[in-house]
């Protein structure tokens, strides 16, 4: 006699690793459909734009990069058409000339960690579009709007390391950082990675660490610290051949035995590459930090050359 209360069990033949290799695929799907394109690379007169991901487990991982290009991913000439605010109008008229850069890593390289950089993929771009019909231009306020949503909804350990910033015609670099390591510039000039005052940078905790001092609702959220306003800092790429560097910390951590890569040997890599257009330095990059040592953790990297 059969129970009808009880649930059917699994079909013939039906095996539970099968069910969770099909889950794992599925997953692995939708994260990699918010894997940038190469055709969301921003275009930019005088700048030459790539980037690489190298996750640690070879498909996915808790690194992510997104980038704006203002000009092919929103129509400004409507949205100028539309906006009644001086302000506005001038910051999308800003917008024409620079493309936005987010490089993101997640504490953590399984791949399930690249559940939350898809939450951030998504917030972040529904971010973007909002700040440009307030501001015509992103703002520092939508990154205390997605630290304080990430502190509210994620663990501790899986807090983000953000850096975002707005690459502009002129080789200047706008950018805001939360918990990544600084970028770097090599000069075609001098031959070597320039001389940066770390200490006139201004770097904040990850994303989602701490609630923002400027949340109106921080009363409302118990927390051992609130984090500063996010401000921004400043680099120039000032002469054609000039390379800007972001990476995760998977790159400043690699080391063969007592060796680091970086700086040394990351600067000697980029000087034997500089002839070599954004993408063909980013491969040349990838296979030198291959060659070097077995990664320990994903490795991210935007190059941007001015031309």
């Amino acid at each position: 006699m059969t129970d009808h209360h009880l649930p059917a069990g699994p079909a013939a033949g039906a095996r539970p690793d099968d069910d969770l290799a099909k889950e794992l695929e599925n997953f692995q799907q939708i994260a990699s459909s918010v894997l940038p394109p190469p055709g969301e690379i921003p275009h930019l007169p005088g700048l030459d734009i790539d980037g690489r991901l190298l996750p640690l487990n070879g498909v996915v991982g808790g690194d992510h990069v997104v980038y704006v290009d203002f000009n092919r991913r929103f129509d400004l000439d409507r949205r100028l058409e539309k906006a009644r605010d001086p302000r506005v109008r001038e910051g999308l008229a800003k917008c024409r000339t620079r493309a936005g850069l987010l490089l993101a890593d997640v504490a953590g390289h399984q791949i399930t960690d690249a559940t939350v950089h898809i939450g951030l993929h998504h917030a972040f771009l529904t971010g973007v579009a909002y700040e440009l019909e307030m501001h015509g231009e992103v703002t520092t306020g939508l990154f205390e709007k997605l630290n304080t949503r990430f502190y509210q909804t994620a663990n501790f350990s899986k807090f983000i390391s953000v850096i975002y910033g707005e690459i502009a015609q002129d080789g200047d670099f706008t950018f805001l950082n939360a918990g990544n390591p600084p970028p770097v510039v090599f000069s075609r000039e001098y031959g070597r990675l320039a001389d940066i005052n770390a200490e006139r940078l201004t770097s904040f905790y990850p994303i989602g660490l701490f609630p923002s001092e400027q949340n109106l609702d921080h009363s409302r959220v118990e927390a051992p610290l609130h984090k500063k306003p996010f401000t921004t800092n400043r680099l120039t790429l000032l002469s054609p051949g000039d390379i800007l560097l972001l990476y995760t910390d998977g790159l400043l951590d690699h080391a063969r035995g007592d060796e680091p890569y970086f700086p040394d040997r990351l600067e000697a890599a980029l000087r034997h590459a500089q002839d070599l257009p954004a993408t063909g330095i980013c491969d040349a990059l990838a296979a030198d930090l291959r060659a070097f040592a077995p990664a320990a953790d994903d490795i991210s990297l935007i190059v941007v050359k001015r031309t």
